[in-house]
């Protein structure tokens, strides 16, 4: 069974990027002014999902991303 990685980098970074942003957007409260939003704790906060999420597809895999199997056709029977 081989992995293509490439494919899995690619989803990988995608569902960092989407957790990334729902982290940060519910970092910023809804109605908050923009002064009073804390815009470096919320981007830490951010960035700390985005690597929790590399981290996680590294350690359980990605269930969209399918592996490749080597497929063998039988002998002739000749």
């Amino acid at each position: 069974m081989k992995w293509d990685w490439k494919d899995f980098l690619i989803k990988a970074l995608i569902r960092a990027i989407r957790t990334f942003a729902q982290t940060f957007a519910a970092a910023i409260t809804v109605g908050a002014l923009w002064t009073e939003v804390k815009w470096i704790p919320a981007l830490s906060a951010a960035g700390v999902a985005f690597v929790y999420s590399i981290l996680t597809s590294i350690a359980t895999g990605l269930p969209e991303c399918e592996t490749k199997t080597e497929i063998k056709e039988p002998p002739d029977k000749e």
